[in-house]
């Protein structure tokens, strides 16, 4: 459901970190999610991206369109992505690299959740000694890029808007769904 007028928006916002204090549906996710400073940056990362419901505040805010919308048979979907390439390689809660999206029935896309992005330093796929964590969770990787001029880089998909019955770190949600002319 996205939020309609301040009243909404409001409750929203006050359930969603309860929620998130609650830890994810899945069994999937690491222990460290029960730790304190996880739980106020997993809320940080919710508070920052609140205003993405509106996508004409994330292209405002400079995320672009990537490509259609990605979904894996058998697994689920990721939806649209939308970059911003300014926050690449961050690790800061309050700024992921790419904002997903869902197309809702009426054509309107709906915030499902956020993406942070980091280039593997060395280029060399064998190796990860430099793989990241946030959230008290390791980012998937390295990965080639799945586009030309993306880096091998790690990733980590976060479910903030809609919930992941593979858990909130889950990199395919099978609740998210592509339309089929993409």
């Amino acid at each position: 459901m996205k939020p309609k007028g301040p009243v909404s928006a409001v409750a929203v916002a006050a359930l969603v970190p309860l929620a998130l204090l609650a830890g994810p549906a899945a069994p999937a996710a690491a222990a460290q999610e029960d730790d304190a400073t996880v739980r106020a940056d997993l809320v940080t990362a919710y508070a920052a991206t609140l205003k993405y419901h509106r996508l004409d505040q994330a292209l405002e805010d400079g995320y672009l369109p990537m490509r259609g919308c990605i979904a894996r048979p058998g697994e689920g979907a990721m939806g649209y992505h939308y970059v911003n390439t300014a926050y690449n390689n961050l690790t800061d809660p309050a700024k992921p690299a790419a904002l997903m999206y869902e197309k809702a029935d009426d054509g309107t896309m709906r915030l499902v959740g956020v993406e942070w992005f980091v280039e593997d330093a060395d280029q060399d796929l064998t190796t990860d000694d430099d793989r990241p964590t946030m959230f008290g969770q390791p980012f998937l990787g390295p990965s080639s890029g799945a586009d030309a001029g993306v880096k091998d880089h790690y990733d980590l998909h976060v479910w903030l808007h809609k919930p992941n019955p593979k858990g909130m770190f889950h990199e395919w949600n099978p609740d998210v769904r592509c339309p089929s002319e993409d």
